[in-house]
């Protein structure tokens, strides 16, 4: 979780570099990374609409293409219908879906999940991971996924890495 926020930008590191898609974004501020996250407690603002929600990171872009990518990543992750729901009124699986979309909205070269189906009870979350691994996999993105699952590793990941102790295995 830690490098996760220190890909992103959201804590400092004290030495090294952060470099994604071979650019140096150590010092960017987290909005200029090009990178999308999505939290293991979804991190959802209650407050906005699901629609609102996936707009959020598209500020400064045209009406009519902010709608226009909020509905093609509303189709994506089949809750198109619900644009008009708020986040108290979705399942976990829904608000799971909401995040995601949200994270791939403005198009991140780099996308983290930061254990993201941990919340889900067992026979949801099976279901959402297949449908968010169908998902990247069809949008053919870059993903850095954290868990503590065996299981869920070897079902998401084409690659593995196993960090103990803040060392790479």
């Amino acid at each position: 979780s830690t490098l996760l926020a220190a890909i992103a930008g959201l804590v400092d590191i004290d030495s090294g570099s952060v470099r994604v898609a071979g650019h140096e974004v150590t010092g960017l501020p987290t909005h200029r990374r090009q990178v999308g996250m999505v939290f293991q407690d979804h991190a959802l603002f209650p407050h906005l609409t699901v629609y609102e929600n996936v707009a959020f990171g598209l500020r400064g872009r045209k009406p009519d293409e902010i709608r226009t990518i909020v509905g093609e990543m509303l189709h994506l992750v089949g809750l198109l219908s619900l644009s008009k729901r708020y986040p108290h009124a979705l399942s976990g699986g829904e608000r799971q879906r909401v995040a995601l979309a949200r994270a791939l909205a403005p198009r991140p070269v780099l996308l983290l999940m930061d254990e993201p189906f941990s919340s889900l009870d067992a026979d949801l979350r099976t279901e959402v991971r297949e449908h968010v691994r169908g998902i990247l996999k069809s949008m053919q993105a870059t993903v850095v996924f954290v868990t503590h699952d065996q299981d869920e590793a070897l079902f998401m990941g084409d690659r593995l890495a196993v960090l103990q102790k803040g060392e790479l295995e």
